[in-house]
């Protein structure tokens, strides 16, 4: 797959991971005569510095295993994630690797389970730079301020307690905390997702505002198809560990191609009770991970399902035009 030619900060090349349904989440071979859950696999994309990309998906499809694996968090089983020129995964210098784990942070989706309730708020976003060994107290305090004031809170919040923070304001300390390193790259995995509507919107629109200030690039996971088209710049979709369609977002909004894709935006509620919409709801449930499908793994939902859907499984190929991918044999390459 040619992907978009801008300069990537991320490249994410032909990436596998697989555990093993009884020995835990350790790294093991790849042998035909043992069962394997495929949480990823095979899995291509690159984000130019300073965009947006989204992987979206229902629960389940490797989304979030994706993003474990890019922070390192988990060694991949093959393929190969390079930041800014190094591979995440290789035998880097201890000085390289730590400029790798400080240019790329994490804001994750439960803000009150990701904030360690016995730290007050200051020391928390004060963690990171200790970590690195980074300023003075002294200085370090002046930058969580500077941080706290950033994501629309107060010098007051700085000796308060997690608890005593409401949802959104847990998650904008969790943003502070990610962007006290300047990091290149922050992984954004359902950021708003356990948040009351009324305060998603705010968080959004401060993560647009503070990408702009920071100069960041954003990965952002989620399953909200209307949060990814207005925080996304590309978008790939994601079935059973695999991107079916991958494409700039305004344009798989506008002309989505895989039937799956076309289920998930069919899903998305309208907010107008006279405009009502033909959905094609799918059938079936989504197969196991260790226990695949043969050819194409969306055949055993898919409206549009074909003979050779179950003998062959397609690769994810231009379509359109040279920015438009798609894993379907309805679009033959």
């Amino acid at each position: 797959m040619q992907v978009m030619q801008e300069t990537s900060l991320l490249k994410v090349s032909n990436l596998r991971k697989y555990f093993s349904p009884g020995g835990g989440i350790g790294d093991y071979l790849i042998r035909s005569q043992r069962k394997f859950i495929r949480a990823v696999d095979d899995v291509s994309f690159e984000i130019p510095e300073g965009s947006t990309f989204g992987l979206v998906g229902e629960s389940g499809c490797g989304k979030t295993t994706t993003s474990k694996v890019i922070l390192g968090l988990y060694k991949p089983t093959s393929g190969s994630v390079v930041f800014d020129g190094n591979n995440v995964h290789a035998k880097l210098a201890g000085s390289v690797k730590r400029q790798i784990h400080h240019d790329i942070q994490a804001v994750f989706q439960d803000p009150a389970g990701s904030l360690d309730p016995r730290m007050r708020i200051g020391n928390i976003i004060e963690e990171p730079m200790v970590i690195h060994g980074i300023e003075s107290p002294e200085a370090r305090k002046n930058v969580a301020n500077d941080m706290l004031e950033a994501v629309g809170l107060t010098h007051e919040h700085f000796y308060r307690y997690p608890h005593e923070l409401s949802g959104g304001q847990q998650q904008r300390v969790a943003i502070a905390r990610a962007l006290t390193l300047r990091p290149k790259l922050v992984i954004l995995d359902e950021p708003v997702s356990a948040l009351d509507m009324s305060v998603r919107a705010q968080v959004l629109n401060l993560l647009k505002d503070l990408q702009a200030e920071f100069k960041l690039t954003y990965l952002f996971v989620a399953h909200d198809l209307s949060v990814v088209r207005y925080m996304c710049d590309s978008v790939g979709v994601m079935y059973l560990g695999k991107i079916v369609e991958y494409s700039k977002t305004q344009e798989l909004f506008d002309n989505p191609l895989h039937p799956y894709t076309k289920a998930l935006l069919d899903a998305v509620p309208i907010p107008d009770p006279i405009n009502l919409r033909l959905r094609t709801p799918l059938s079936g449930n989504i197969p196991s991970s260790v226990n695949l499908p043969s050819g194409c793994r969306f055949r055993t939902r898919c409206p549009k399902v074909m003979e050779v859907c179950s003998k062959i499984e397609p690769g994810l190929e231009a379509s359109v035009n040279g920015d438009h991918f798609v894993a379907c044999h309805l679009y033959p390459s």
